[in-house]
């Protein structure tokens, strides 16, 4: 296992050299916490630290592809739990994403009783887990201002990478507390974000205190928008142009997809030349959601009727106990299914 740590950690303090342009150096991150991770190019890694209130980027050193070979690892705890010294139990596994530059997959977790310390696992092709060493790596780091204090761990919940920005969700001390920001790459300094509200239909009112749970990115025509999941399942559209500083934004609702349900994680694909979403929730399943009339969609202003409204769905029964969801290529997604107290990474075709 030394032998792991070890190359992860070359691998990592090589990369240092040739990534100045991105405003990494080499160094020990003073990490807190680490749950949303994103990637960006070259195998830079994104991860939310909301104990911190910070976003680092990491320089991998990973960005050689490995191949297209299906990854699936049973009882991925047990295993992540082996690189890291501690018992599955002292495992939480808090986010998974595949590196498109490799395609190998990281995953953020915490180690240990309590709070406990953050890690990060990267997952090889193969099946092989090694942990990612924290010190002596390339690294830059942002922090949040106002991140919100009563609810700490809501005050990053996703982010994502696009058009060199780092888009980040989650909760701030503001009058909206909802909040998305949109921190240029390079880091210098993050704005206050901009504050989002929301017309929540199985609630039958405004919102802006309810963070986004999770979110893709989603160009429509030649605008990048924000299609943002929230507890009790309203799907909402947010042009990216909206979100300046201190702004308050109308986020518009096109769908209701179920109360009583929290989104876990979602991506968009491609399939037979349409565009679907595929979102895991907690539980109502896996859904598919075709983008079709996304552009056109009316906006939901008044409590349905019944469960649902706008936007179709289709549920995928076959995908039973998924906690965590990423495109793996073009043709497959990757997931994190729950087995009994832990949990395996499958590979499966993109419905």
């Amino acid at each position: 296992m030394r032998t792991k740590l070890l190359v992860t950690a070359l691998v990592l303090a090589s990369a240092a050299v040739g990534r100045a342009d991105d405003g990494l150096t080499k160094g020990t991150p003073d990490l807190k916490s680490v749950t949303a991770l994103a990637f960006g190019p070259k195998g830079l890694l994104f991860a939310g630290d909301p104990t911190g209130g910070a976003i680092f980027a990491f320089d991998t050193g990973d960005a050689k592809p490995t191949g297209d070979k299906p990854l699936n690892v049973e009882k991925i705890d047990a295993k992540i739990a082996a690189a890291l010294g501690v018992t599955d139990k002292e495992v939480k596994i808090t986010d998974v994403k595949v590196n498109p530059a490799s395609g190998n997959v990281y995953i953020s977790a915490t180690r240990g009783t309590g709070a406990g310390e953050p890690a990060l696992l990267k997952v090889a092709r193969d099946g092989t887990v090694s942990a990612v060493a924290l010190k002596d790596l390339a690294f830059s780091k942002v922090a949040i201002p106002n991140a919100n204090d009563k609810q700490r761990t809501e005050s990053i919940t996703s982010i994502a990478f696009v058009n060199g920005k780092v888009i980040v969700a989650g909760l701030s001390n503001e009058e909206f507390a909802s909040t998305l920001r949109v921190i240029p790459f390079p880091f210098k300094d993050a704005d206050k974000g901009a504050g989002i509200k929301i017309f929540h239909g199985a609630h039958g009112k405004l919102e802006t205190n309810a963070p986004i749970r999770t979110f893709v990115t989603y160009k429509i025509g030649q605008d990048d928008n924000i299609l943002a999941a929230y507890t009790c399942t309203p799907l909402v559209k947010i042009p990216v142009s909206d979100l300046k500083a201190g702004a308050k934004v109308n986020g518009t609702t096109i769908a209701e997809l179920g109360n009583r349900n929290r989104p876990l994680d979602m991506i968009v694909y491609t399939k037979d030349g349409k565009d679907y979403i595929l979102m895991a929730n907690s539980a109502r399943g896996v859904m598919k959601v075709p983008t079709e009339g996304v552009d056109k969609a009316e906006a939901i202003t008044a409590r349905p009727a019944g469960d649902t409204a706008g936007l179709k769905y289709e549920s995928i029964k076959e995908l039973a106990n998924v906690m965590q969801l990423d495109k793996l290529d073009d043709g497959h997604a990757l997931l994190l299914v729950k087995n009994g107290t832990l949990h395996d990474l499958k590979t499966v075709p993109l419905p």
